[in-house]
């Protein structure tokens, strides 16, 4: 311990009598571990954002379309021919379904819609959904203002609204929306339930830019060729969801009148399935950044070595006189991996400190909280002690082998 402490005191002074050269190299060791570091504590920012989103947008839920894009349940879809899920089908579902739990039936009644209130009106992007009154609750909404549709508002198929944030921001500059009658694709709603914010931690708005009508005022107003229903399904707690989606899929195949040899002509999804495939694709993220940060340490290697390097033969007549006075070749090359560990660590340390700040830059972009990657600083320290004795290696075992005669005669 004591020759230990000895010799990083020798090295701070050998850094302080060739600072320059030190400097350099620490900012090179810096840089490395900075993208390191600041590049995985920005994935895991990402990450963060991404779960927290769409656990707000339904992670105890799960829906049932006829989608071909949507994996199926228990493994990928065959080919098949997906009919569309009739009203009767959802309805069907949502009656008899017997798995403790919320169930709901939608339509997409339009993709891009204009909504407007006398003079003020939206771009053509506005989503237009048929939703029951049990809708708001299996996809994760929230009620800011005014109600949500009741069991009468669906079964009368009464003209009412709700509406996104962005909406209300766009038509109605003072005032409150709700009570008012809009135009949506010229179809004339009255607004009872104003939405609370939603998706924008990531940028996604698209679940503050729609309207919701009741899914029986849709059937009549947005009347398509090919009707298609949506069926969401939500738990109260997640343990339950995959016993529910086993229960799903098994009444559904009995309410689409499949046998046992029938392929699904349906599929089923949970809501953060897509998620998942978000913090899938930050890994190859993650792994570019951790080859950029190999390959500038790689280089910082090579610079540290060069300077040890030349640190040794500056040092000769000090490394012969110290053996001259007893100092072993253990001891001489421990000194030199000492500084070499010391200088990496000195580098480590600044380029921790900046890649925890780059990365906070992303994560408050993303409305994350602050996030310390105690994780990656451990690994930063471990790296940064590997390059050191990797670079130092050479250089100490050079300067011990050094003969004291020759090392005492050098100029």
């Amino acid at each position: 311990m004591i020759h230990l402490g000895e010799n990083i005191r020798q090295g701070m002074e050998a850094v302080r009598s060739n600072s320059l050269r030190t400097i350099i190299t620490c900012m090179i060791i810096a840089i490395g571990i900075a993208a390191l570091v600041g590049i995985l504590t920005s994935v895991d920012a990402w990450n963060s954002a991404v779960m927290s989103t769409f656990t707000r947008m339904g992670s105890q839920s799960f829906n049932i379309r006829n989608g071909e894009n949507v994996q199926r349940h228990g493994g990928p879809a065959p080919a098949v021919n997906y009919r569309p899920i009739t009203y009767n089908e959802a309805m069907k579902f949502k009656r008899e379904f017997a798995f403790p739990s919320e169930v709901s039936v939608s339509k997409n009644a339009a993709m891009a819609a204009k909504v407007s209130y006398q003079t003020e009106e939206t771009n053509p992007n506005v989503r237009v959904i048929g939703i029951d009154e049990n809708y708001l609750k299996t996809a994760s909404y929230e009620i800011e203002k005014g109600r949500n549709f009741t069991v009468n508002d669906v079964d009368l198929a009464l003209p009412l609204a709700i509406i996104g944030t962005d909406i209300s921001a766009r038509l109605f500059k003072t005032g409150t929306a709700v009570g008012k009658d809009i135009l949506v694709s010229g179809k004339r709603y009255r607004i009872v339930g104003l939405l609370e914010a939603k998706g924008s931690s990531l940028g996604m708005s698209g679940g503050d830019r729609v309207v919701f009508v009741p899914v029986t005022r849709a059937r009549q107003d947005f009347a398509s060729v090919s009707e298609n229903y949506f069926i969401n399904v939500a738990v109260d707690e997640v343990a339950s969801l995959d016993p529910c989606m086993n229960e799903a899929y098994l009444f559904m195949r009995n309410i689409r009148g499949l046998k046992a040899r029938d392929s699904d002509n349906f599929v089923m999804a949970k809501s953060d399935a897509v998620a998942r495939e978000a913090v899938e694709s930050t890994k190859m993220i993650g792994g570019v950044g951790t080859i950029v940060a190999v390959i500038t340490l790689l280089g910082a290697a090579i610079g540290l070595m060069n300077i040890m390097l030349v640190s040794v033969s500056e040092r000769t007549r000090e490394i012969g006189i110290r053996k001259a006075l007893g100092a072993t070749r253990k001891t001489i090359r421990n000194q030199f991996l000492t500084e070499a560990v010391v200088i990496c660590q000195m580098g480590g340390f600044g380029g921790i400190i900046l890649g925890i700040i780059l990365g906070n830059i992303v994560s408050l972009v993303l409305g994350t909280g602050f996030i310390i990657p105690w994780q990656w600083m451990l690994v930063s320290v471990i790296v940064c002690m590997v390059v050191g004795l990797a670079a130092g290696i050479y250089p100490a075992l050079r300067a011990a082998k050094l003969d004291p005669i020759d090392s005492l005669r050098y100029e």
